[in-house]
């Protein structure tokens, strides 16, 4: 037997300072190294040796009794190597060679020998530790032995920021109690004999166990029972100390407070696995509560968008005609609100709804999450279309009101012209009927009826002229019919009184000319000179009525052409006017001569002319008519003159401003796509190039409001067509609405693309490879590339998705991997391209976007957190169970997650189902899109 105070230089409970051991944290000699100055006096003090007897025995006991047994002599249980290789077998978890059950020494010597050779065999050397000594129930060697045992198996593993076994286990004591007063942890020893340390490490794990205000630093004994207690009752950890042992002491025996400090620092374990799972499940929760706070928003924003469109629609639809020109112009002007007021802030919701879309799809893509898919009808593209809808039938109203306009404006001219021409018609008729009936003819004389004839024949010369104003009076009621004019029955009704009142003149001339026929035979003294007087009189009465009426005719107009081609008619009918004065006088100076030879042969005329009613006194009273309606007519044509001119001048202050903004929104929107495409610079630069260009586009909004401000004045003047431009207030607003939208939507793609490479940690460098690759394959420069495009850049790119060749390539670069697939001739599996087809185009519209491609190149070389990952951390709060309870659900996690994780988890259905057990497993798998909640 070695005397163990002879051999004690040597001796330290463990394998040499040189020994590498095989074990998990390192070597046995360098954590023991560092115990060489507290090893050295080991078991001279007969306090230390009582305090580790009691506590190495309760630890083997806490691992025995796993197996149903436990030592009661620590020197004297383990001598027969038996209870020694079951303790072995319990806290390593493996079998040991089979025991001999021998009661001879040489079987006991068997039996330690195979447990000591099992110690090395985990990379302890164990020195001047035999087997003899054991059997012959040496304590000394007994206590180093269960010591060394302890250090591999309970210390060795427990590493705090790469630290030894005893300084993780001192950090990890430091760290815990930091919080608590009176509680200053630097060693194993002294620094525990209040018991304030054991009373912090219980508390700062299991608050509700340790009511730690209520601890005094003067009552060691009390704390030390208290905490030991606790432990032993609440934590499974067996009481290995004494309280009056440590306090008697004056420096407690390291290698006992540290087996025991160990057994806190397993039994708590379990809380760091689920404090890291807990921690990871939150992260995940609160990415997917903010997307569904987001979904949630875009689902409102876009049922308001579309609720407005479906309520403004009908009204821009409506297209019920009013009476007046009036009710129509307030109509217009309604509509010109809503074009200023009502619609801007809506096109500013739908651009900001698609950047709110395109940015939520892109926090999902980055959490590893599936696509948003708004619910039914409120996608992007029900959208887009319920907004195409709008703009058609605004289109369509605003063309329908301005027609109508138009329209009513002609109705009211033709009703005006149908009832000058109506009352003239009429007051030349009155009386027409009597006279054609009058039966003077009877007792008429010869001469009388020579000028009955005459006159009758003058009247009908009188009524043929009048056939062509009962025929435009039929035509004007015609068109007005046709026109829908509102008071159509009256104009009808008036009409047709005067075409059946025209063909009874008719029928009636027809009779009274047989009737003087019959008597002309007996008629043969004639007044010739009245007679050519009526008839000369007649024509130019006609001429003087036509001339009053066309000088009295409305007009209307829109071009300074027609207005410069009435003045010119109104000029050549003012140049005839001296040749009719000329007629009035040739006409009354008939009249005088027919005076001058009746006086002159004392002949006594009866009453006026016999031929006609148109006397000298009317021909000269309709002559200052028409010479009276000549300068009026003159300022009425230079007023409607002088207004289209304003016009004209309205036309080209419109088209000057329109071709200047028309232009520049075309020049800009081609800008802002060589910008897209080009993309120089840091996506930093990029954006805020962008940024200072968005500004520069809102600061040239003014050039705009004064557009409106002059199509205003337009429309106002009832101007409908513009010769000087090719551009409408429409083709502008809508370019500017497009331009806008555009600015935004490029903004918000670079805003997207550093939140993609900041969230996936791609570099500047990577980033221009992959915008370098998209534009060489972008050939039309359109944004976005089709399907056989794709391919190619990914080719460029070194992707591989068929045989995942570029992983197998191990030492080549992605320049050599790229040059081999193209040298080869290389192409992308037609399966597996249409799986990634699928990822980037999820609409099939055959277009991949750079979003979606970067998207794409980022997700395949980025690591993220996975439902597995989330699935794990899930199960270490359920204590390795199938299921997890809502009750650990409530202790784990923040209340808000907690109750999130249990509405929505299914109950768990499996075999080893209890009541309230809810399936983590399908919640996480849910989360990433794998399968429905």
């Amino acid at each position: 037997m070695v005397d163990y105070h002879a051999a004690n230089q040597s001796y330290q409970y463990g394998p040499s300072s040189g020994s590498n051991g095989a074990g998990g944290g390192g070597s046995m000699g360098d954590y023991m190294a560092q115990e060489d100055d507290w090893d050295r006096d080991l078991l001279l003090d007969p306090a230390w040796e009582k305090q580790q007897r009691k506590t190495f025995t309760a630890w083997c006991n806490s691992h025995l009794r796993k197996a149903g047994t436990q030592i009661e002599n620590i020197d004297e249980d383990f001598r027969d190597g038996l209870k020694l290789m079951l303790l072995l077998e319990v806290i390593s978890g493996e079998r040991l060679p089979k025991p001999e059950r021998g009661k001879m020494r040489v079987h006991k010597i068997n039996n330690v020998n195979k447990a000591l050779d099992f110690i090395a065999s985990k990379g302890v050397k164990l020195v001047s530790i035999g087997a003899e000594e054991i059997v012959d129930g040496n304590a000394k060697m007994t206590l180093g032995m269960i010591w060394t045992i302890i250090l591999r198996f309970a210390i060795q593993d427990i590493s705090v920021e790469e630290t030894s076994a005893k300084e993780g286990l001192l950090l990890w004591c430091q760290r815990k109690t930091a919080p608590y007063k009176n509680v200053n942890v630097q060693n194993f020893h002294i620094s525990w004999k209040d018991g304030l340390a054991f009373n912090a490490l219980i508390h700062r794990h299991r608050p509700e166990l340790i009511e730690y205000d209520k601890l005094r630093k003067d009552d060691p004994v009390t704390n030390l029972n208290n905490a030991f207690e606790v432990a032993e009752k609440y934590l499974d950890i067996p009481k290995m100390l004494d309280a009056e042992d440590i306090v008697n002491t004056a420096r407690p025996d390291e290698k006992a407070i540290m087996t025991y400090v160990s057994s806190f620092y397993h039994a708590f374990s379990g809380a760091q696995k689920a404090e890291t799972a807990a921690n990871r499940i939150c992260k995940v929760l609160a990415v997917n509560q903010e997307n569904e706070h987001l979904m949630e928003d875009y689902e409102r924003l876009a049922s308001d968008l579309l609720e407005w469109i479906r309520r403004t629609i009908p009204w821009l639809e409506d297209r019920v005609p009013q009476k007046t020109i009036q009710e129509m112009q307030q109509k217009l002007e309604d509509f010109r609100d809503y074009r200023r007021v009502h619609k801007p802030p809506k096109v500013q919701e739908k651009c900001q709804l698609e950047i709110n879309f395109n940015t939520l799809q892109t926090k999902l893509r980055l959490s590893n999450r599936p696509a948003f898919m708004p619910s039914e009808g409120r996608m992007v593209s029900d959208i887009n279309n319920g907004w195409q809808h709008l703009e058609q039938a605004e289109k369509g109203y605003e063309e329908w009101l301005l027609n109508e306009i138009r329209r009513l404006e002609r109705l009211d001219h033709l009703a005006e012209k149908f009832r000058q021409k109506a009352s003239i018609h009429e007051a030349w008729t009155d009386g027409k009927e009597v006279m054609l009936k009058h039966r003077d003819y009877e007792t008429a004389t010869l001469s009388d009826i020579k000028a009955l004839i005459r006159k009758h024949e003058a009247f009908e010369s009188d009524l043929a002229a009048h056939q062509d104003r009962v025929e435009q009076i039929a035509a004007i009621a015609q068109e007005l019919n046709e026109l829908d004019y509102y008071d159509s029955h009256n104009v009808n009704t008036r009409c047709q009184k005067i075409c059946d009142q025209w063909d009874a003149l008719g029928s009636l001339t027809h009779s009274r000319r047989e009737a003087l026929e019959k008597t002309e035979k007996q008629l043969e003294t004639i007044d010739q000179l009245h007679l050519e007087y009526a008839k000369r009189a007649a024509p130019f009465n006609n001429w003087m009525e036509s001339a009053m009426e066309d000088l009295q005719d409305m007009f209307i107009v829109h071009t300074i052409e027609e207005i410069e081609g009435l003045i010119s008619a109104h000029d050549q009918f003012k140049s005839t006017l001296p040749d009719a004065d000329r007629e009035r006088e040739a006409i009354l100076a008939i009249h005088k001569e027919a005076q001058r030879i009746a006086e002159s042969n004392h002949i006594k005329l009866s009453g006026s002319n016999p031929y006609t009613t148109v006397t000298p006194q009317i021909i000269n009273s309709k002559w200052e008519k028409v010479q009276q309606l000549v300068p009026k007519r003159d300022h009425a044509l230079l007023e409607e003159q002088s207004k289209q001119q304003s016009n004209e001048h309205l036309r080209r202050q419109f088209a000057s401003q329109a071709n200047i903004v028309g232009p520049w929104i075309q020049t800009k929107m081609e800008e802002i796509g060589r910008i897209s495409i080009e993309m120089n610079g840091t996506l930093e630069d990029q954006l805020s190039h962008l940024k200072q260009y968005e500004r520069s586009i809102v600061d040239y909004k003014p050039n705009l409001d004064l557009l409106e401000q002059q199509h205003q004045l337009i429309q106002e003047a009832l101007i409908f067509d513009n010769k000087h431009t090719n551009y409408t207030m429409e083709h502008i607003r809508v370019g500017w609405e497009q331009l806008l939208t555009t600015i935004a939507r490029t903004i918000n793609e670079v805003e997207n693309q550093i939140l993609t490479r900041d969230a996936k940690g791609i570099s500047q460098e990577q980033m221009q490879e992959f915008r370098a690759s998209f534009n060489h394959f972008d050939k039309d420069h359109g944004g976005a590339l089709g399907p056989e495009e794709f391919k190619a850049c990914l080719i460029s790119l070194g992707y591989d998705v068929e045989n995942d060749r570029q992983k197998q390539t191990g030492s080549m670069d992605s320049d050599d991997f790229r040059a081999l697939l193209i040298s080869t001739g290389y192409s992308l599996g037609d399966a597996e391209f249409n799986r990634i087809m699928s990822v980037v185009d999820p609409n099939h519209s055959g277009l991949v976007t750079f979003q979606a491609f970067i998207d794409f190149m980022s997700r395949e070389t980025t690591d993220t957190d996975t439902a597995d990952q989330v699935i794990a951390s899930f199960k270490v709060l359920a204590g390795d169970k199938n299921f997890i309870t809502a009750e650990e659900l409530r202790r784990e996690l923040p209340p808000d997650q907690a109750e999130y994780c249990i509405a929505r988890m299914a109950p768990y259905q499996g075999p080893d189902a209890v009541p309230g057990a809810l399936d983590y497993k399908s919640f996480s798998t849910a989360l990433y899109g794998e399968s429905d909640l």
